[in-house]
């Protein structure tokens, strides 16, 4: 362990009241491996470092992949029509809409929470309560019927239904249920104890997600998100467990060089720095990726992970809380770079 690097975490834990589970590795030392806070406020039980955590979008990075193996084995392309690989009607979608398009945000296509009309995400479930949304045919109501919010290929605008098609489109082709399917050929495959589970019936070390208000009171997030989440967010993992899913896909174990490749290639430029990829961001320099990340945000739920490919480093966060996990993995940035310019 990097003594210097868990006395800064702890520092920033103590100003920003950080609860959740902290694992740094590079090549192979761990550096840091550290928990904080409550995975149950209620009966203080705390996070540890076998604590499973929610990471909502974070697990777009498990469908693109799924997707990824699917077209290694020669079951679709990246070029395929939506139309082509999925039984289903959307009257208003453009027909030209491809899997490319769906993995990198460009499809147009109408998303069910749309940032630009909504604030809260919560606002959802008004009228469809979320302890009815545990099949990805749940989410389809909440944007079917929609209109294109605009032509297909025109540009990047980040997308939660095009992640839902992409795992309708995984159960259609591989007939298994798209979190049997991850749990079989990716979780299982790399050793992670990770998992899609019902919000309503969560296992055992599987932190509750807490939302906190400026009053002091707080809330679990049971009614804020979908009893069970989808393709486009809702997993649950071990810190440790997104650093064993990073060596296996640098590994080649969970697809083929060219595929992976493929996977970690900017396709489409977000703003002059961050480009995305097949289910992550990623910085670039000189036309270069100098490191990846996934992030994942939702009611009681903050995560954050970066990989940096030219050194190995490896740094995840995964809150319970709703905050905090940006100012953790800045701080641990911010140190190891120092260390490294000394």
């Amino acid at each position: 362990m990097n003594r210097d690097l868990v006395d800064r975490i702890t520092r920033i834990q103590d100003e920003n009241d950080f609860s959740g589970s902290v694992y740094v590795k590079e090549g192979e030392k761990v550096l840091a491996d550290i928990s904080f806070g409550f995975a149950n406020r209620s009966e203080q039980i705390k996070n540890q470092n076998n604590t499973r955590y929610g990471i909502a979008s974070g697990s777009k990075l498990f469908t693109a992949i799924s997707i990824c193996q699917l077209v290694e084995q020669g079951k679709i392309s990246f070029h395929s029509p939506l139309k082509n690989c999925l039984d289903m009607n959307f009257p208003y979608f453009d027909n030209s809409v491809t899997i490319h398009q769906l993995l990198t945000h460009t499809s147009g296509i109408p998303d069910y929470f749309d940032e630009d009309i909504m604030d809260d995400f919560e606002e959802l479930w008004i009228q469809n309560p979320m302890y009815h949304i545990r099949q990805l045919k749940d989410f389809l109501p909440l944007f079917q019927n929609e209109s294109m919010k605009s032509p297909a290929g025109r540009g990047f605008h980040y997308n939660n239904a095009g992640y839902i098609l992409l795992g309708l489109v995984i159960e259609q082709v591989s007939g298994l249920a798209f979190s049997e399917y991850v749990k079989k050929y990716i979780f299982e495959k790399v050793s992670m104890d990770s998992g899609y589970f019902e919000m309503d019936s969560l296992p055992e070390r599987t932190a509750l997600g807490y939302v906190d208000h400026a009053d002091g009171k707080w809330k679990t997030n049971v009614y804020s998100l979908p009893a069970k989440g989808g393709s486009d967010g809702g997993a649950y993992v071990t810190a440790k467990d997104m650093v064993r899913l990073w060596e296996a896909l640098m590994n080649d174990q969970l697809l083929n060089k060219e595929i992976t490749n493929q996977l970690l290639t900017p396709h489409t430029r977000v703003d002059d720095t961050t480009s995305y990829g097949y289910g992550l961001w990623m910085k670039t320099e000189k036309n270069s990726v100098s490191k990846y990340l996934l992030m994942g945000y939702d009611p009681g739920v903050n995560f954050r992970a970066v990989f940096y490919p030219n050194t190995s480093l490896k740094i995840i966060v995964c809150s319970n809380n709703s905050g905090g996990a940006f100012d953790i993995i800045s701080g641990i940035e911010d140190e190891l770079i120092k260390e490294k310019t000394l």
